[in-house]
């Protein structure tokens, strides 16, 4: 599995440790579904990496579905980039595509 480098604010989850970096936050958390391949995923790292510079009240999280099928089904992934919102362990709001830092920014503020 990839994994950002030493200085990255954004973290990497799979099906072992999702619950205790998502569900368990006490902060908000803004995951990214997402493949290698896919383009649109690709063009929107960026925007995470400086997304999570800029708030480091919430933690942004990437999860690779071809590595974590069974989190993808879970949560309904149909589409890649898709992003969910947890709040308190749940889904507190989505989006699908590739989205703009001010469309993240109210993602996360719902």
């Amino acid at each position: 599995m990839p994994v950002a480098h030493a200085k990255s604010p954004v973290q990497h989850a799979n099906e072992t440790n999702f619950e205790n970096l998502v569900l368990k936050s006490d902060m908000p958390v803004l995951v990214d579904f997402y493949a290698e391949w896919c383009r649109p995923c690709q063009r929107l790292a960026p925007l995470l990496e400086e997304l999570a510079g800029e708030m480091p009240e919430v933690r942004i999280v990437k999860v690779n579905v071809d590595d974590s099928p069974n989190l993808a089904a879970q949560y309904d992934i149909d589409s890649i980039p898709s992003l969910k919102v947890f709040k308190r362990g749940a889904v507190a709001g989505h989006f699908v595509g590739l989205a703009n830092k001010n469309q993240l920014k109210a993602l996360i503020s719902r």
